[in-house]
């Protein structure tokens, strides 16, 4: 049982209309990949950029690792506070490659032809980062392993799993759960579920 001081700041970290758990729901479409081999794993960052880049498991997984910590909320209502996570700063990854001017969306690509939609600002946030670790355990595959996309600022279905293709745009466009009636933004705070 929570004391009452305590209830009161997770009741201001809660968004409307979310409900706290304890555990992790495990959520998508389709089924969950499976990787035998990570030597056929990379990650392709392309579209509006000076230079694609392709960046292999390996060298993926040598680059520099922060802790993150972040409060996330799914869009069917449930909430987890105090996630403790491993990962790779967004600002690390995109400074292999050179953005054209034009560029300011984000397309990110998973397994399955998966996609999700992002404001190119929303992608660099500090708090934004491609995690490898949750809670001090490798992501499991069905939470997104080996590498999943977290924004924890908006509604969870934008924090893609199984991410493999970074896209810039210079127009919005909908991913899969935006083209099946959610949100093109996703805010929380705003219950910014769907656009129906």
């Amino acid at each position: 049982m929570l004391s009452g001081e305590k209830a009161e700041e997770n009741d201001q970290r809660v968004p409307p209309g979310q409900t706290l758990t304890e555990g992790w729901p495990v959520l998508h479409y389709g089924s969950v990949p499976y990787y035998n081999d990570m030597s056929k794993w990379n990650l392709r960052i392309f579209g509006l950029v000076e230079e694609e880049y392709t960046i292999s498991y390996k060298h993926f997984m040598a680059l520099p690792r922060r802790q993150y910590s972040n409060d996330i909320h799914c869009v069917t209502t449930w909430s987890k506070l105090d996630n403790v996570w491993e990962g790779i700063a967004v600002s690390e990854l995109m400074s292999k490659v050179k953005l054209k001017p034009e560029a300011q969306f984000v397309m990110l690509h998973a397994e399955h032809g998966w996609t999700t939609n992002l404001p190119l600002e929303d992608f660099l946030r500090d708090t934004s980062f491609l995690g490898i670790r949750h809670q001090g355990k490798l992501l499991s595959p069905e939470h997104g392993s080996p590498v999943r996309m977290v924004v924890p600022h908006l509604y969870f279905w934008k924090s893609a799993k199984w991410l493999r293709g970074i896209e810039l745009m210079e127009k919005d466009k909908p991913g899969f759960w935006e083209l099946n009636g959610y949100h093109m933004y996703g805010d929380p705070w705003k219950s910014q579920r769907y656009d129906f």
